[in-house]
C-alpha cells in the first residue's frame, strides 16, 4: 500500500504545489514598481525626443522628408506635429493617466519608426533617423540602422509591459480608479488554470484508487459477480 500511495501522493502534491505558486507569482509584489520604472523610462524617451524636435521643427520636417515615404503635402504637417505628439505622450506617462492607451499609442508609433528605418535600410537610403533631433541624409558610412532598430525595440518592450500591466505606483489611474484591486486580476487567468489542473489531477487520482479497489487482491483482473 505504501508503494502505491507514495508515487500517487508525489504526483498529487509535488506538481500541484509548484503550479499553485504560478511562474509569475513571485513577481506580484514587484509588478507595480517595475511598471513605474517602465512608465517613467518611456516618458523620458518621449520627452527627450519631442523636446529636441520642438527646438527645431524645420529640421524635424527635414528628417521626415529624408525617409522618402510621405507625399510632399504631408511632410511638413507630420514633421511639425510629431514633437508635440511625443511631448503629450510623455506628459501622460509621467502622471500615469490612461496608461494602457498611452502605451498602446507609444507601441504603434515605435512600430512606425522601426518600419520607417527598416524600409530606408532596405532601399539603400543613407539617412539619420532623426529620432532625437537632427536627421536627414548622411554619408553612407554614417548610418546606424541596426542600432536604431534595436534601440527602438527596447523602447517597444517598455510599452508592451505597460499594455500588459498598466496599473503602476504613483499614477493618476490608481487614484481615479481605486476600486480596482491592484494587479491581482492580471494573474487570475493563471490561477484559474492552476485550479482546473489541480481538479483534473484530483479526479485522475480518485479514478486510479477506484480502479485498484475493484481489482481482486493479488491480480489485475476486475472483480466479477459472485456465482452461488
Amino acid at each position: 500500500m505504501s508503494a502505491t500511495a507514495g508515487p500517487t501522493g508525489a504526483r498529487a502534491a509535488g506538481p500541484t504545489g509548484a503550479r499553485g505558486a504560478g511562474p509569475l507569482a513571485g513577481l506580484r509584489p514587484y509588478v507595480p514598481w517595475i511598471g513605474l520604472a517602465a512608465r517613467l523610462g518611456l516618458a523620458f524617451v518621449w520627452a527627450y525626443a519631442g523636446w529636441e524636435k520642438a527646438l527645431d521643427p524645420d529640421q524635424a520636417a527635414y528628417a521626415v522628408r529624408g525617409y522618402d515615404v510621405l507625399p510632399d503635402g504631408l511632410v511638413d504637417p507630420v514633421g511639425y506635429a510629431l514633437p508635440y505628439l511625443e511631448l503629450g505622450l510623455a506628459l501622460l506617462l509621467v502622471f500615469g493617466l490612461g496608461t494602457r492607451l498611452v502605451a498602446s499609442l507609444s507601441a504603434l508609433l515605435l512600430l512606425v519608426f522601426i518600419a520607417g528605418i527598416a524600409q530606408a535600410w532596405a532601399r539603400g537610403l543613407a539617412i539619420d533617423c532623426g529620432c532625437f533631433g537632427g536627421g536627414g541624409p548622411v554619408e553612407p558610412d554614417k548610418t546606424a540602422y541596426l542600432e536604431e532598430i534595436l534601440r527602438d525595440c527596447g523602447f517597444l518592450l517598455l510599452a508592451i509591459w505597460l499594455i500588459v500591466f498598466p496599473r503602476t505606483r504613483l499614477s493618476a489611474d490608481a487614484w481615479l480608479f481605486p476600486e480596482e484591486p491592484p494587479y491581482d486580476e492580471d494573474f487570475e487567468d493563471e490561477d484559474e488554470d492552476d485550479e482546473d489542473a489541480d481538479e483534473d489531477e484530483a479526479h485522475t487520482v480518485a479514478d486510479e484508487h477506484r480502479g485498484d479497489a475493484n481489482r481482486n487482491p493479488g491480480t489485475r483482473e476486475l472483480k466479477g459477480p459472485e456465482i452461488t
